[in-house]
């Protein structure tokens, strides 16, 4: 009997040997990969800062040797770090104003567009986008947004800056042929754009005159791909817009498409589908629309 009594007393005590239960707690550093950084708007706010200085090189170093001469000079007379201080401020000064003129340039591109399309789509196209427009502009925090459905045979879309406001362009066809989803999915990634600061160096980039390549550079390379996340993420739903992609890719330039026009060419990085005159796709083009629907497919 003591025996049985001794086993007992030891079982709670085998018991309170395990592992202690511990509550999980949520990482408050944690951020979703899918979300656009702060970093990441920041970094992509400011390439337009970036741009003007490298537009600026000569008189940025010009001012840099009047600068380095100056406070060389301190020795001479201690009014040379004065002088230094006052040119650099001034440097400063101006190319803050340049910044604010960059800015407003690439608010120009909306009007821009505007003029170059005519209205299109049905009464029920309208009231479609309008549905989905309020929505999801409520969904990404974007105010202020102008749309327009206009007479083009083209799958493609943009939005762009217009003054203080942005404006929305979708070509009727897409509207017309696209499923709901599909259309939402389109809006939900060019909103997803102003949520990445992406509108400002891209629109920029379609105003600016420049090579192709400093075109991209400008606008950002592989940043349709990286809107994509976003959008899917916002949206949850990534086969929408997987089959919005397909669509475009699957649809070849019309003859009489603005897709066409010297315009387009300049202005390619506002648009949904970059490449929309690419006859084949390019599986090494991040922002290729086929490449990007295969990625949204493996999510």
């Amino acid at each position: 009997m003591a025996t049985k009594n001794r086993n007992r007393s030891r079982r709670p005590a085998s018991r309170e040997r395990g592992p202690r239960y511990v509550a999980p707690v949520l990482d408050p550093n944690w951020h979703s990969p899918y979300a656009p950084s702060a970093h990441e708007r920041h970094a992509n706010e400011r390439a337009a800062l970036k741009y003007a200085i490298r537009k600026r090189t000569p008189q940025t170093i010009a001012v840099g040797v009047v600068v380095v001469g100056l406070l060389a000079g301190i020795a001479v007379s201690p009014y040379s770090a004065i002088f230094a201080v006052a040119v650099a401020a001034l440097y400063l000064f101006d190319l803050r104003k340049v910044e604010q003129k960059i800015e407003q340039r690439a608010g120009t591109l909306g009007s821009v567009l505007l003029g170059e399309f005519k209205a299109g789509g049905t009464t029920k196209d309208r009231l479609r986008l309008v549905t989905v427009l309020e929505r999801l502009t409520a969904t990404f925090g974007v105010d202020n947004v102008s749309a327009f459905i206009v007479d083009d045979p083209g799958y493609n879309a943009c939005l762009v800056p217009n003054g203080e406001n942005y404006s929305l362009f979708i070509t009727a066809s897409m509207m017309g042929n696209f499923e709901l989803i599909e259309v939402e999915a389109v809006i939900a990634h060019l909103l997803a754009r102003v949520r990445l600061g992406l509108n400002l160096r891209q629109g920029l980039s379609g105003v600016e005159s420049l090579a192709p390549a400093e075109r991209a550079a400008l606008a950002g390379i592989g940043s349709t791909y990286r809107a994509d996340e976003v959008a899917a993420a916002a949206i949850r739903y990534p086969l929408g817009l997987a089959a919005a992609l397909e669509r475009c890719a699957r649809h070849r330039n019309v003859k009489g498409s603005f897709i066409s026009s010297p315009l387009y060419d300049q202005t390619r990085w506002v648009f949904f589908d970059v490449h929309a005159d690419r006859g084949e796709p390019d599986f090494s083009d991040t922002d290729d629309v086929a490449l990007r629907a295969l990625a949204l497919k493996e999510w």
